[in-house]
């Protein structure tokens, strides 16, 4: 009786016992993308309070040399979306504005908190740990952005009412239990939702997925019918002009 293995169950033996291991390198930008937009949200939900309505038909001049915080450009651009959408006209120089307006930004920013429901490490004495145990963890970063406005007439340097401020604030939480998660939830999932799902997904237009460019048109070439310009090669001086016909002695129709 041979008691050698056959090589298709030496085959299969390895292949059960063997382990596979892969990894695949990742990363990330300097700046979150939920960093991002909590900042970007709260910036909206601040703006959204804000009622532009009374400078419509009017030239404004935005001051931009108050506002100094993160994300200073989408603050400023978001501005002059609302003073465009509102009916007015963005000028740029204050001597040709009927209204100068001046933001300033009194704190844009993000912040972090997490907590956890458990039982925490515990060092008894001697080399013995008793680890970690989280039945629950909630993580939460929020967006904040305080923006103050005010306006003046350049001509005559009074303010045109009161200004004021606006303060908005967008969150995101996610919780894990026991491990599970995450379980999203805050003002960003739902700022995502509804601009993600709904009448705000359809798609207007798209870009091909190929690129391909024409060529310029060649100007037309003249017919042979076309009129010739004269072209004169010389210096500044006129050409002379050309003496009339003078009838000859020797014609007597003439």
């Amino acid at each position: 009786m041979s008691t050698h293995m056959p090589l298709p169950r030496i085959a299969a033996c390895l292949l059960a016992l063997a382990v596979g291991c892969t990894s695949a390198q990742t990363s990330n930008t300097a700046r979150t993308a939920t960093e991002q937009l909590l900042i970007s949200n709260a910036i909206d939900q601040s703006l959204d309070k804000v009622d532009f309505r009374s400078l419509a038909g009017q030239s404004v001049f935005l001051e931009e040399k108050y506002v100094d915080c993160v994300d200073k450009q989408y603050l400023l651009a978001s501005i002059r979306h609302r003073i465009l959408r509102a009916g007015a006209n963005l000028v740029d120089k204050a001597d040709s504005a009927d209204i100068v307006l001046e933001p300033r930004s009194g704190g844009v920013g993000t912040t972090a908190s997490s907590s956890f429901l458990g039982v925490p490490e515990i060092v008894l004495p001697g080399m013995l740990t008793l680890p970690e145990v989280r039945f629950m963890t909630r993580s939460r970063q929020s967006g904040y952005a305080k923006i103050g406005l005010a306006a003046y007439d350049p001509k005559t340097h009074q303010t045109l009412g009161q200004g004021g401020l606006s303060v908005a604030q967008s969150d995101d939480s996610n919780y894990y239990v026991v491990g599970i998660g995450p379980f999203q939830s805050g003002s960003l999932k739902s700022d995502i939702a509804r601009t993600t799902t709904g009448q705000a997904a359809v798609v207007h237009d798209r870009i091909p997925p190929q690129i391909a460019f024409d060529r310029p048109k060649l100007p037309a070439m003249p017919g042979p019918d076309a009129p010739i310009d004269a072209v004169q090669i010389t210096s500044d001086e006129k050409p002379e002009a050309e003496a009339p016909d003078r009838p000859s002695p020797l014609d007597p129709e003439k």
